[in-house]
């Protein structure tokens, strides 16, 4: 009888590592794509796009792609040699190939959209400080009067981890369907230990879920909680003295950040907060240069952070430092639109030789939205960037702004196939032309 037993448990765990090996060797064929764009051969693989190259976006017209195990494995033209090799012409064959074919007739095929700033964790949102900007009230004055991140951080502390759990999911699950392929997240609504720790450990959570690529910023120096705006060293002691450590004993954070700006964090706050979390090796990635010429650009650089990020604020100073560093220029259009501020200077990064991303800034305050094709839009009309230039900015260097170029980004041999099929549409430049309209027909992760 026990042996019968254990025959069974046996073979029933046979057969689902079966399924499991049929599952990972599931092959997806896509034919007849109007044009294959972002594509790159493995003697041209770039981690970033700078300046004016970022105009340029290689393309196959009339293709296919293959994926094999989640990656890309064959693609090139439909009228090619390849074309007979890899699709074979019988439609008996390809139907027993392949565990799904796709038509892609009329329809570009892209890498996912990767999102490298947003706050998705966030308990509640902020229709009210809307209403009260409309009335006149600047985003200081806001948060002078209780809004903005204190607001925010009022909310977390109220509600459970699991509510905010099922809370963030739906969230996600938007950002994906509208063609977000990996994503970076932030805690920063907590300001204590306990709901930072409880934002960080909803990240992680959402990355169990192995939906898309996740990266987790710690951000606990985002405001000063009302109990240290007159003790701004007693808050960064708590940070760096009671939080990092647990943060980092927990594995919960990717990257260190801080919010280098007038009335939040000075240039000097922001390093002791850089240097501690780099003590801990976390990566440094921080907000800079939002509302005033605030030095952040400059502390960036120095600890060699991986991007900067807002920049609706900097000169001629700020753009030479960028160019002397590796660190990455990150614009965030969508908090400008949201908040009526001045853009960021697309034109003078990218006539400076520098690799530009945009991302959403996806947050219940100043951007309430993670719609991607949108953000291209804005960099479109308002940052007066060519819809190349757009592509670029949320693919291939939108990746190497998370480190992640290695594996996304790009139509690459190897490459994880994180892809989006448009709806058939008449161009590439209808995406960011059509503005608030859905491009985005199917999302492949």
């Amino acid at each position: 009888m026990t042996f019968a037993k254990t025959m069974n448990l046996k073979n029933i765990s046979e057969r689902i590592q079966e399924l499991l090996h049929l599952r990972l060797t599931m092959r997806t064929l896509i034919t007849n794509i109007k044009k294959l764009v972002q594509v790159e051969t493995q003697a041209e693989r770039k981690d970033k796009v700078f300046g004016h190259d970022m105009d340029t976006l290689p393309c196959i017209e009339k293709a296919f792609l293959i994926i094999e195990d989640g990656v890309i494995v064959d693609f090139g033209s439909m009228d090619l040699g390849t074309r007979q090799k890899a699709l074979g012409d019988s439609a008996d064959v390809l139907a027993a190939s392949y565990d799904e074919t796709i038509d892609a007739t009329g329809k570009y095929v892209m890498p996912t959209y990767v999102d490298s700033h947003t706050h998705l964790v966030h308990a509640a949102s902020r229709e009210d400080e809307f209403v009260m900007r409309i009335k006149g009230m600047s985003y200081a004055e806001v948060a002078a009067a209780g809004g903005g991140i204190l607001n925010s951080a009022k909310k977390m502390a109220s509600i459970s981890e699991d509510e905010l759990f099922d809370l963030s999911v739906p969230k996600l699950e938007e950002a994906i369907k509208n063609g977000t392929g990996a994503i970076e997240i932030k805690s920063g609504y907590g300001l204590n230990t306990e709901a930072e720790l409880k934002m960080l450990r909803v990240i992680r959570r959402l990355k169990e879920l192995k939906r898309i690529p996740i990266k987790a910023s710690f951000l606990a120096a985002h405001a000063y909680p009302l109990e240290y705006k007159e003790n701004h060293q007693g808050y960064l002691d708590l940070i760096i003295n009671e939080m990092l450590p647990r943060v980092a004993d927990e594995g919960l954070a990717d990257y260190i950040d801080a919010f280098c700006e007038q009335g939040f964090f000075s240039v000097e706050e922001t390093e002791q907060v850089l240097e501690a979390g780099i003590k801990h090796g976390l990566i440094p990635k921080i907000h800079a240069n939002q509302l005033h010429n605030s030095g952040g650009i400059q502390v960036g650089v120095k600890h060699n952070a991986i991007s900067v990020d807002h920049l609706e604020s900097l000169g001629e100073k700020e753009i030479k430092c960028l160019q002397n560093s590796n660190t990455l220029p990150v614009l965030l259009p969508g908090a400008a639109f949201f908040l009526a501020m001045n853009y960021q200077p697309a034109r003078a990064l990218i006539d400076a030789n520098l690799p530009v991303v945009i991302a959403s800034d996806y947050n219940p305050g100043s951007c309430p939205s993670s719609n991607m094709s949108f953000m291209m839009s804005l960099a479109c009309t308002q940052l007066k960037m060519t819809p190349n230039e757009a592509i670029n900015s949320v693919t291939i260097n939108g990746a190497a702004s998370l480190g992640m170029q290695k594996e996304l980004g790009s139509i690459c041999l190897g490459k994880k196939a994180s892809l989006i099929i448009t709806k058939a549409i008449p161009s590439l430049e209808y995406i960011p032309y059509h503005y608030a309209h859905d491009c985005v027909e199917r999302v492949i992760v």
